[in-house]
Formats: structure tokens, sequence, C-alpha cells
């Protein structure tokens, strides 16, 4: 396996992604086989690339760097990675329009939508992903390894911003009025003062966010020979 291999599996990757589930393609797919067959087959075939994705990445030797991985780099990582499991964990906590399948009906009240980690971002999943692969991107160094988190990284940043195109025009008004009270770009909300943050709201995502990376910085060294996490 060489780098050229990995950036045509992850181009298709992003393909499988951006040109189809954010672009009208998806709807033609779903006037013509339905929502859940749709859905159903998005999601095996999203799989499959993404497990191609990494057995390439894992298998394509790591000879050429940009940078030499350096301890001194490594806080990136991990000072991002606590904040990104604790978005992870907390993006099922809440109930969030920006999730595939949720809508918003005109007797919603908004405001009630933007607890916990939706203070911080209305897109946690995809910011979690974000600071997972630029931390891994800092500190390895490594061309192979800059391409394959680069590519999660663009995928979930050009992600976000799509879907907010994508829900602005199913949810219309509503949504808007929820884009007000939230932000793509964590915190940005908090410190404009569009929304307040609840600490007995974090509590638990905080909690078992930090149980996550704790487990994963136990368990990553043995799983990935590294002890980068």
């Amino acid at each position: 396996m060489n780098d050229s291999m990995l950036i045509l599996v992850g181009s298709v990757f992003l393909l499988t992604h951006l040109g189809v589930s954010s672009t009208k393609v998806r709807d033609h797919i779903v006037d013509m086989i339905g929502e859940k067959v749709y859905l159903l087959i998005y999601s095996l075939v999203a799989l499959v690339f993404l497990v191609y994705f990494i057995w390439i990445y894992l298998e394509t030797p790591r000879y050429d760097y940009l940078w030499m991985p350096n301890p001194d780099l490594y806080w990136l990582a991990k000072l991002s990675m606590p904040l990104a499991c604790v978005l992870l964990v907390g993006a099922f906590m809440v109930r969030n329009p920006s999730n595939v399948g949720e809508v918003l009906s005109d007797g919603d009240d908004v405001s009630k939508l933007v607890t916990g980690v939706v203070c911080i971002t209305r897109h946690p999943i995809q910011w979690a992903i974000i600071l997972w692969g630029i931390g891994h991107v800092t500190a390895n160094g490594d061309i192979a390894s800059i391409i394959f988190f680069s590519i999660f990284v663009l995928l979930s940043g050009a992600g976000s911003i799509l879907l907010d195109f994508k829900k602005s025009k199913q949810l219309g008004e509503s949504w808007r009025q929820y884009e007000l009270l939230t932000s793509n770009v964590p915190f940005i909300a908090l410190v404009k003062g569009r929304t307040s943050l609840r600490l007995e709201e974090l509590y638990m995502p905080v909690a078992l966010g930090l149980l996550l990376y704790g487990l994963m910085y136990y368990f990553h060294e043995m799983l990935t020979g590294s002890i980068i996490v």
C-alpha cells in the first residue's frame, strides 16, 4: 500500500458522503427507492468504505514525514481528545435537530432544545471528529497519517456546513431560530452571549466522556502501537 492508494480511497470515501448525502443526488435516490432503503444502503456502503479506508491506512508504511513526531506536540491531542469525547458522548444525550431524521414542528420551543453539549456546538459529533483529526495530524507528522486524519477533518468540517444549508431548507424558520441560539464552531454562541452553559446538564456528558477518554488512553497503545491519543 502507498500514499496514492490512501488518497484514492479517501477521496471515494469523501464522495460517498459529501457527493451524495449533501446534494440533490440524495433526493433523487430517495424518490426512487424510499428513505428507509436509501438509509440502509447508504449506511452499508459508508461502513464498507470506512473499514477499507482504515485498513489501507494501517497497511500503508510510514516512512515519509513532513515533521517528525515530537512529544512537545502531543499536548494538542491530549487537550483536544477529552473535549472530543465529551462532545461525542453528549451528542447522544440530547435531542438535536441537526441529527438525521430529526425534525422541528411549529409547536417546538427551540430554546428548550439548546441543552447540554448543544450549547457548545450544534454539531457535536462532527466537531468530536474534527478535534480528533487535528490532534492526531499534529502529533503524527507522517504523510499517511496527515492524509488519513485530514480526510476526516475535511469530511466533518464541510459536512457541518452543508448540513446547516440542508436543514435550513428542510426546517425553514424554526431552524434559523435554532441557529441564532447555537453555533457551528464550538463556544462561539457562548462567547457572543447567544446561549449560556448550564453545568447541571453537563455532569453526565463530562463524566462519561472522560471515562471514554480514559479507556481510549489505556488501550490505545495496545490496539494501535502508539501512545498518542
